[in-house]
């Protein structure tokens, strides 16, 4: 849904995921489910629904975000986002470029990476019993 144009996206979107994956918005901390879940199974885009990131891969961060230390192999795309008056790393989905939220250098081991996600950018996938 790379090519799908801005209308196409408001109509399977809800108002607050066309803000945040569209316009790269960002979702209030601690109001999205998600941040709690604890869950096993695979977190995917909500605009394409590509796989990025498993539950083993989410922990905790306090931010009030769902975060994760590492991500679905080449499932993420990056650049520099300076909106805030300084350089930071914003990734989005390399399917449909849904912005997902930032990468910070602060997160646990194995990869010291924390990525902080919109909540609202992500649907889950349980894993099937």
């Amino acid at each position: 849904m790379a090519d799908t144009n801005k209308k196409e996206w408001q109509t399977c979107l809800t108002p607050q995921e066309y803000e945040v994956l569209r316009k790269e918005g960002t979702e209030r901390p601690f109001s999205s489910p998600l941040n709690d879940l604890k869950a096993s199974g695979t977190f995917v885009c909500a605009g394409c629904g590509l796989p990025l990131f498993t539950s083993k891969q989410k922990y905790n961060s306090g931010t009030g975000w769902p975060s994760f230390f590492d991500t679905v192999a080449s499932n993420i795309a990056t650049k520099t986002d300076t909106k805030i008056g300084m350089a930071r790393t914003e990734y989005h989905c390399a399917g449909c470029g849904g912005h997902q939220g930032h990468v910070f250098e602060d997160g646990p081991e194995p990869t010291g990476l924390r990525y902080c996600n919109n909540g609202v950018a992500l649907k889950f996938i349980p894993d099937e019993s």
